[in-house]
């Protein structure tokens, strides 16, 4: 096989899959996005219209609901019950979640935890050449499980019809037109017409990643989002032409997407070599796919032990397991953002209507995260009653300990407690 379909070894990506990171561009990207958010955090409102106005020619608007609810009913039927049924889907997962929490009492006094949603997320969604409506869903409708207060939507304008619809099926509070690091400043620090937020989720281009990176610890993140990924791992029984179908389904993304496909079937890898090609003939997106795929590829490996044990040390955002027993290998999996069990659990269906959010963690951040949960949208609050004798008895203690830090002020406010 030649060109972008060379079938690779384990050893010729082994150390690209070990040595993966966060990477955004900094330089002038980065320049510029700290000096947009200085902008429109000293300057607000007339800042955010002026930069918005330079960069996507039009000034920041928020969009009232009946827009929204306009935009859903000028949808044909089948796309109004995908966005339903997705809806549904969604919300009917995320009610499974445990929300935690819990209050004891015993002979030393309460302890416990308090579990309080946030009061207001921010989401932003992409309006390019790819307007992602199935983030609003994906991020919103779990935010809303949750009980989350406020749900602001943020997408360049003017926001598609599609994004649009999907806020109102969403259940979303309020959404404006804005787009880029600007909308990121906005929300981060809050202006007369954009409300601050406690924690902003989604996906967007190197200056959303950054402008997010930048603003982190004045708000709340989920992550930092990189090229979106998937990682095949097939066995004979795989079909050729549904796993080349995966393979573009996130080759499509954007150019420094990565999907790769392992196999210990040499003629299966050489078949999907094929149906790549041939797929890729009437693909409007060929070019980006292509790119994308020159990233990434074919691997063949020994057996499945060493597909699972390289996908481990990859650590993908989705694990598609195209194997003839996948809960058999499910056991293996150590890192992964999402799991697909089976061909016909493909990550497309993931990605709009399965029912977990396709907010995943990437570029290897799986190894210590995961995908969106109900505690994305929630705080802990330990909370500490203990009687009197249990202070007393614990005192000591803990001043002994205050001591061996060289914390003498924490020690005597211990002591107190001892003679009280």
């Amino acid at each position: 096989m030649k060109g972008f379909f060379m079938i690779k070894t384990p050893e010729q990506i082994r150390k690209h899959f070990s040595n993966r990171r966060m990477s955004v561009e900094y330089g002038e990207a980065l320049e510029t996005v700290r000096h947009i958010l200085h902008q429109v955090e000293h300057e607000g409102d007339a800042a955010l219209h002026r930069i918005s106005q330079e960069i996507d020619g039009y000034p920041v608007e928020e969009v009232p609901k009946r827009v929204w609810r306009d935009a859903y009913e000028g949808l044909d039927a089948s796309l109004r019950d995908a966005l339903e049924t997705a809806k549904e889907r969604i919300e009917a997962f995320y009610r499974r979640e445990p929300r935690g929490g819990f209050l004891d009492a015993g002979p030393d006094g309460v302890l416990g935890q308090l579990v309080r949603p946030l009061e207001r997320v921010g989401v932003y969604v992409p309006g390019g050449s790819a307007p992602l409506l199935s983030t609003v869903l994906m991020t919103s409708v779990p935010a809303k499980v949750a009980g989350v207060g406020e749900v602001v939507v943020a997408s360049p304008p003017r926001v598609r019809p599609g994004i649009l619809a999907a806020a109102w099926v969403a259940g979303a509070d309020r959404l404006f037109g804005m787009g880029g690091a600007q909308a990121v400043a906005a929300m981060a620090y809050g202006t007369e017409l954009v409300p601050r937020v406690d924690k902003i989720m989604g996906p967007g281009s190197r200056y959303v990643v950054l402008a997010k990176r930048e603003v982190y610890g004045t708000v709340g993140m989920e992550g930092l989002p990189g090229p979106t990924e998937t990682l095949i791992i097939a066995d004979a029984s795989a079909d050729p032409r549904l796993l080349a179908a995966d393979l573009l389904a996130q080759a499509e993304h954007g150019p420094d997407s990565e999907a790769w496909l392992l196999s210990s079937y040499r003629e299966l890898l050489e078949r999907v070599g094929d149906e790549l090609e041939r797929q890729l003939t009437d693909l409007p997106r060929a070019e980006i796919a292509r790119q994308a795929l020159g990233r990434s590829g074919l691997v063949l490996v020994e057996h499945l032990e060493q597909a699972l044990e390289l996908a481990n040390l990859y650590a993908p955002e989705h694990l598609c397991l195209s194997i003839l027993d996948p809960l058999a290998a499910l056991g293996m999996v150590r890192n992964a953002g999402g799991v697909f069990l089976g061909e016909h659990s493909c990550e497309a269906l993931g990605d709009y209507i399965a029912g977990p959010s396709h907010v995943m963690p990437t570029s290897g951040t799986a190894r210590f995260g995961g995908g969106l949960v109900l505690g994305d949208f929630l705080k802990v609050i330990p909370v500490v009653g203990l009687t009197q004798e249990a202070a007393s008895r614990l005192s000591a203690l803990g001043a002994r300990m205050a001591r061996e830090e060289g914390l003498e002020a924490h020690a005597r406010a211990l002591d107190r407690r001892m003679k009280g």
